[in-house]
């Protein structure tokens, strides 16, 4: 089976394990991470089925969404398992989608290589700008959140427990506790480049919200 067989067949995969996803985790944003993982990947020139393979898979894993997180990840090696895929791919792909979730870098900056990069990159750039806006109101209306409340301060200094938990969260604090520090923690220029932009629109929607409120 050639790559574009086994890409085409990780798609397939992914769609089966998200595509009833209700967070901002569902196949249009795969394949916008993928997208862009494509675009950087040209300019920095990594190697192209992994770092395809690892934006195809990288929500498959993510324990906002799955409760099991060994049995998740066995599931994907035995599905590239089956599909053929290199032992040497297989375990540069596990250790991307393992290791690039913002929730590890709150611990300190976790060691990527070039197509790890590229793909953590591609996947925070759809966490802010105009989109970022959107998905941050989705998910944060899904699991209940407030939406805004001017006497609960945005959290600092947290860990990875405290981050996920919600309940003394609000939307507009998630601007402040993950999503204006994106661009300062990108990896590549040519992300930052891309994230400019969008950082300033989330500062503008933030700004009016709050002015309106």
């Amino acid at each position: 089976m050639d790559q574009t067989q086994q890409l085409a067949q990780l798609h397939a995969y992914t769609y089966e394990k998200l595509s009833h996803d209700h967070t901002g985790h569902d196949m249009a944003h795969i394949e916008r991470v993928v997208k862009m993982a494509r675009t950087l990947n040209e300019k920095l020139g990594g190697n192209s089925f992994v770092v395809q393979a690892a934006a195809l898979l990288h929500d498959v894993v993510d324990e906002k969404l799955f409760t099991d997180i060994d049995q998740a990840k066995a599931s994907v090696i035995a599905q590239m398992q089956a599909l053929e895929v290199s032992q040497s791919e297989q375990d540069h792909i596990m250790e991307i989608i393992s290791k690039m979730s913002f929730s590890h870098s709150l611990a300190g900056k976790q060691e990527l290589s070039l197509e790890g990069q590229i793909v953590q990159d591609a996947d925070w750039l759809d966490a802010i700008g105009a989109i970022g806006i959107a998905r941050a109101i989705y998910y944060g209306a899904r699991h209940k959140e407030k939406l805004y409340d001017p006497a609960m301060p945005p959290r600092k200094e947290l860990d990875k427990a405290a981050y996920r938990d919600l309940s003394n969260e609000t939307i507009i604090n998630h601007f402040y506790e993950k999503l204006f520090k994106i661009k300062d923690m990108l990896n590549t220029a040519e992300a930052k480049a891309i994230a400019k932009e969008r950082h300033e629109l989330m500062l503008s929607y933030v700004t009016a919200f709050k002015a309106d409120w």
